[in-house]
């Protein structure tokens, strides 16, 4: 199986940025998409970034288009970590962001029962 653990989460104000990170480790050579959540407060589950983890092609939600970037960590592919930048944060950002990771063949999506290994968390505040 693979195992996923988000950090990097912080309060940080309205127009900075912040990096979160999420190391896989088990089996992660069956990895083929992973794709970050976010949990914001009174809101549903809102998929925001997802990346082919081979192929390294991403797609991004509506609200986060411009302003975050997922990559893998290209100075050392092996460590198997995913970042999340984020740019030009607002208050509307703050909420609880999981990393999550999908084993099956297909189409990455930021639908999140298409995956079946998540993180716990990590909190992200925008302070106005």
């Amino acid at each position: 199986q693979v195992q996923v653990v988000e950090s990097g989460g912080d309060l940080v104000q309205t127009g900075g940025s912040l990096t979160l990170s999420c190391e896989a480790s088990g089996h992660t050579i069956l990895i083929y998409c992973m794709a970050w959540f976010r949990q914001l407060p009174g809101k549903d589950r809102e998929g925001v970034a997802t990346i082919y983890y081979n192929e390294g092609s991403t797609r991004y939600a509506d609200s986060v288009r411009g302003r975050f970037t997922t990559f893998k960590d290209q100075k050392d592919p092996g460590k198997n970590i995913l970042y999340l930048k984020m740019n030009n944060l607002k208050p509307e950002d703050t909420g609880l962001y999981y990393c999550a990771a999908d084993m099956s063949p297909g189409s990455c999506t930021l639908r999140g029962a298409d995956y079946n290994a998540w993180g716990q968390g990590t909190q992200v505040t925008v302070s106005s």
